[in-house]
């Protein structure tokens, strides 16, 4: 028998890891239906929590989601996020197979990303792909700019909306949210890191109330040198990308290309921690803020605002 030529093995490979990822994915995905309109969603919890888009579900007057095995259930939305476009809906039924969850601060650009959502009403079409890019910034439709967004090249459709993004093991690592129209292969997910913090809270509270700062920013490392010089915690931190006009963090002075990496006595390696931090607590209240700005570490005071309405 003669060997098999190492492309054929190459594409046996990613077939295995393609359709093994899937199979695990795919019980746990739903599609969502809401008035008019239809999404994706899937089961992060066993007892009917599922994550979807807030765009797919916001404003709507009743919600309806049918499993994988086709059973159609009446969902109740349990809390609503426009600002990360996230929503978490419930339904009262059997133990459900929730998905499996990752982690988006580990993903490097060229890996493997598969979708899984229901694009046109067609139940659990599979796409796949690489992660083109991290670290984006994208608008919610309510106006407030989503930090450290998945760009991938992984097909998306209408009705892809809140359906997972997965890596090679099945573990979802963003979920889908938006495409640009008339590009080809932009794609966009929200990081299942921040995902799962809002979801979190919205289970608790059925809402997020946050305080604001004013800085767009994006998840970069620090050189080395600097981590030793300055005894930090941590190799990341977030690169301020822009500052809003009249903002708390222009107040503060703080300016772009600047690098925070504490607020208050909290290292901040990541966008995550920094959404984190600046809960409603946060509010009026003045805290530090350490940076490096050049090859300097600098600390201003700032007072976050609250961010209702943003």
């Amino acid at each position: 028998m003669s060997a098999i030529p190492n492309d054929e093995r190459l594409l046996d490979a990613y077939s295995v890891a393609v359709t093994s990822s899937a199979a695990r994915i795919t019980p746990a995905v739903v599609n969502v239906e809401s008035g008019g309109g239809h999404g994706s969603g899937f089961f992060f919890t066993p007892d009917g929590f599922i994550l979807t888009n807030s765009h797919v579900v916001n404003a709507a007057r009743a919600v309806a989601v049918t499993t994988f095995d086709g059973a159609r259930y009446s969902a109740s939305i349990a809390g609503d996020d426009p600002h990360t476009d996230l929503a978490v809906l419930r339904i009262s039924a059997p133990t459900q197979i929730a998905a499996s969850l990752g982690d988006s601060g580990a993903i490097r650009p060229g890996q493997l990303a598969i979708a899984v959502g229901n694009p046109y009403g067609f139940q659990c079409t599979v796409t796949a792909g690489v992660v083109s890019a991290l670290g984006r910034s994208m608008r919610a439709r309510s106006g407030r700019l989503i930090d450290n967004v998945i760009q991938t090249d992984a097909a998306l459709n209408p009705g892809n909306s809140g359906g997972p993004l997965v890596d090679s093991r099945g573990e979802v690592i963003g979920v889908n949210t938006a495409v640009i129209a008339h590009a080809q292969g932009i794609c966009f997910a929200i990081g299942i890191n921040t995902a799962t913090f809002v979801a979190a809270r919205l289970i608790r509270d059925g809402r997020i109330t946050r305080s604001f700062i004013g800085v767009a920013g994006q998840t970069v490392p620090l050189h080395r040198r600097l981590v030793r010089f300055h005894a930090l915690d941590g190799g990341s931190g977030v690169l301020v990308v822009s500052v809003e006009p009249k903002s708390p963090a222009a107040r503060a002075d703080i300016r772009e290309g600047d690098v925070i990496v504490n607020f208050g006595d909290q290292r901040v390696s990541s966008v995550d921690d920094l959404h984190r931090l600046l809960t409603e607590n946060e509010v009026g209240q003045a805290s530090r803020i350490a940076l490096i700005r050049g090859s300097e570490k600098v600390e201003k005071s700032i007072i976050p605002a609250p961010a209702a309405g943003r």
